[in-house]
């Protein structure tokens, strides 16, 4: 008898919890709007302190709503949108609000096209009748609105947002997690709600995985393989050690950069709508020059080559210039995945640490040869370097050359 005593207690605290939640919800659901305005139902959206309230008209295919946004500040934008064509942000059709700088609170349409958006004032893909908002205790935003709907569909995934306002104009929202999983589906006929930003976490992810190999790739190693090159030749026990160090950094760079620069095109074939032009381009050339370079490796005239000095010539201009192109599209990648500070803020104190390191070579490297020309040695200012470099980091006279 006791045993089931203790599985009575049991279910009880279980159907206690159960019923406390629902209760939860529905507080949270509860409130009072202006002008005595009722809704039928209403769900409380799993992120950014969001509910969605509303009634719909089976007869006319509209849906009334009233999108609640709670702990907003009077410099907040919000939004809630929904994707008749798509998950996600792009193809977003979104009902906008916020306060301008009379004052006044503004509410409009903006459909979203791609990820710079600043939600531009247009119209939607479906008809919205009527669109309005308040601001009120100074925290809450709501924004009320009738929709048409697509024939035929109660079921759509939603999206909803809120970021800072300057000047008038929406700013990009942050790139939290709570941001990023701010997606669901929802249906207005059975008020069920499923998912919860599955497929935008997804995608996320994949946009860290390629900004990670890129950064390791043409951001880090290859640099730091241009170092090695260039600098430790000038050290006798560096020798032939540095040429093997370079070419295997070079070649993972290359092996990971290209699996970067696979995911980036994957990315863009997933995301329609998406206009990132620039770092697209960088990113094409980079690899293009970068395969250059590797086949390039095969054509390599032997150091005593008369024309071994013009493919130096080559192989040190394609390289810093894939170098270049390489840090200026990770900062241009850092614009467009907006991650944390501290991530922008290490690769930067890493391109400064290489820099330092670089610098101070150079200066070694100088020192070294002004002493060695001081004492009276041979014009070789590598002697040791049995893999044909001279001059001063590789140039000079054409006897021996730089790889």
């Amino acid at each position: 008898m006791a045993k089931w005593s203790r599985y009575f207690v049991i279910f009880s605290i279980l159907i206690s919890l159960i019923a406390f939640t629902q209760t939860s919800a529905q507080q949270n659901c509860s409130t009072t709007f202006s002008n005595n305005k009722s809704y039928a139902t209403c769900i409380t959206l799993p992120v950014l302190n969001s509910f969605l309230h509303w009634n719909y008209h089976a007869s006319n295919q509209t849906v009334d709503i009233a999108y609640r946004h709670t702990g907003v500040s009077p410099f907040n934008w919000v939004a809630w949108a929904l994707n008749p064509t798509g998950s996600g942000m792009i193809g977003a059709q979104c009902l906008v609000a916020f306060r301008n700088s009379t004052g006044n609170i503004y509410a409009y349409t903006s459909p979203v096209a791609n990820t710079n958006t600043r939600l531009a004032e247009g119209p939607l893909s479906f008809g919205v009748p009527r669109i309005e908002s308040e601001f009120r205790n100074n925290n809450e935003m709501i924004i009320f609105a009738s929709v048409q709907l697509p024939t035929g569909r109660t079921s759509f995934n939603q999206v909803w947002q809120v970021g800072q306002v300057s000047g008038d104009v929406p700013q990009m929202h942050s790139m939290a997690s709570d941001n990023q999983r701010s997606s669901s589906n929802v249906d207005f006929v059975s008020g069920q709600v499923s998912g919860g930003g599955g497929i935008a976490g997804s995608r996320q992810r994949k946009r860290n995985v390629h900004g990670v190999l890129n950064v390791m790739s043409w951001g880090i190693l290859m640099p730091l393989g241009a170092v090695i090159a260039r600098y430790l030749k000038v050290f006798k026990s560096a020798t032939p050690a540095w040429f093997y160090l370079h070419v295997a950094c070079q070649t993972s760079a290359y092996i990971v950069g290209v699996a970067g620069w696979g995911t980036g095109l994957k990315l863009g074939s997933d995301s329609v709508g998406i206009t990132q032009d620039t770092h697209r381009t960088i990113g094409i050339t980079m690899f293009c020059l970068g395969t250059l370079q590797v086949f390039a490796l095969l054509l390599r005239p032997k150091p005593d080559h008369k024309y071994r000095l013009y493919w130096n010539i080559y192989h040190y201009v394609i390289g810093y210039t894939v170098i270049i192109l390489s840090i200026v599209n990770i900062f241009k990648g850092f614009d467009i995945l907006k991650p944390e500070k501290k991530w922008k803020n290490a690769y930067i104190g890493v391109i400064i640490a290489i820099g330092a390191i670089a610098a101070t070579l150079e200066a070694f490297t100088w020192f070294i040869v002004l002493k060695r020309k001081r004492a009276g040695s041979s014009t070789d200012k590598y002697p040791y370097n049995s893999n044909g470099v001279n001059g001063v980091n590789g140039y000079g006279a054409r006897q021996q050359q730089a790889v």
